[in-house]
């Protein structure tokens, strides 16, 4: 006896790369100003993002990544996460976090080196941001689990790239959300691109999102750059969550119009025409053409928000800069809860060394 299974992975888009409706738009494009927050957030994102590489530039901040080309999907991440949920990112989330309340200088302080940036004051059980590929994942289950355990109904986000879904961590962690029935949802953010690994070779596999298969959780791919299909589809996966019905996959296809930090040539290994191609699909752009039709934005409004997100920014940055540093003894003060023996000595000497503090801004 044989048998057949069915299986498939859905695909959403409601925009075309000018922004205009390619027919009905869901329920989400009604509440206009939901949609006119989110572009802000998605401009002041974009002007943050900029200035952070210019400092990087003049060695006033460490190694950055710019989230050029994730402004869409991350806002609809973070509107459609309620307050008492968790989430957690790699290092590219910068439109998330600060829909969460993380402020500017909370992440200058961090990309600058400052540990004192992890310390989210507005969303302190949000993690802190990962660096290390998918091992996020992991504890992503663990905050869900926590969740289930007590019978809360919350939810957990965890966001990877398309390159992190080839880790043992992030397939070990969606087998366990779907065997435990847990409130997470897994957001795959694939810009085209794992540092110089394009997604051609990234994996055999048609979709990304077909991976939930395995798992046993539902799959669904969303323009990454469409604001109305993605904040639909999170939407649709966090209330499914909170009400006990488990976790999803979600595959916000975009494209990373920016090195993959700024350690990082992507001249490279990428086409310039390939780049120009990408630019014509912008979800920012996408969204304000949107909202131009529609009679909800005008040139005025735009100048405006910009020169507001301009001087939003240029304000953290001033405070940045004149933030001292921490002393060097702090990078053994918070490793554990008892300083141990061997290190004591060691804390000792740096302190002798260095008394008095340091001098400089917020690096």
């Amino acid at each position: 006896m044989k048998q057949h299974h069915d299986f498939h992975v859905d695909s959403t888009r409601y925009l075309d790369d000018h922004g205009n409706a390619l027919g009905d738009l869901p329920p989400q494009a009604e509440d206009t100003e939901r949609t006119l927050a989110a572009y802000r957030n998605m401009v002041l994102t974009r002007t943050f993002d900029a200035k952070t590489i210019a400092l990087q530039r003049t060695g006033k901040c460490g190694t950055y990544p710019s989230v050029l080309g994730h402004e869409v999907i991350g806002t609809a991440i973070g509107q459609s996460l309620a307050k008492t949920d968790v989430f957690v990112p790699y290092y590219r989330d910068q439109a998330v976090h600060i829909l969460r309340g993380a402020t500017l200088l909370e992440l200058l302080l961090y990309w600058g080196g400052d540990e004192r940036g992890s310390a989210w004051k507005n969303c302190p059980e949000d993690l802190p941001i990962a660096v290390p590929i998918a091992t996020q994942c992991c504890h992503a289950v663990g905050v869900a689990s926590a969740f289930r355990i007590r019978g809360e109904d919350r939810a957990v986000v965890c966001c990877v790239g398309d390159g992190g879904t080839s880790k043992g961590d992030f397939l070990e962690s969606i087998n366990l959300a779907g065997a435990w029935h847990l409130p997470v949802v897994f957001v795959v953010i694939n810009n085209q691109w794992a540092i110089s690994t394009p997604r051609a070779i990234q994996t055999g596999a048609e979709t990304i999102a077909q991976k939930a298969i395995s798992a046993g959780l539902p799959g669904h791919i969303v323009d990454g750059n469409d604001y109305f299909a993605a904040v639909e589809a999170l939407d649709t996966a966090l209330d499914r969550a909170r009400a006990g019905k488990g976790g999803a996959v979600i595959e916000a296809v975009t494209y990373r119009l920016g090195d993959h930090t700024t350690a990082d040539d992507a001249t490279r290994y990428r086409s310039a025409e390939e780049l120009k191609k990408a630019w014509e699909k912008d979800g920012v752009k996408r969204l304000q053409n949107y909202l131009h039709n529609t009679g909800f934005w005008s040139p005025n409004k735009e100048k405006a928000l910009q020169a507001e997100c301009k001087q939003t920014v240029e304000k953290a940055v001033e405070v940045y800069l004149a933030t001292d540093p921490e002393p060097p003894t702090a990078m053994l003060d918070f490793l554990f809860e008892s300083l141990p023996a061997a290190l004591v000595g060691q804390r000792e000497r740096i302190a002798a060394k260095f008394r008095g503090g340091a001098s400089g801004g917020g690096q």
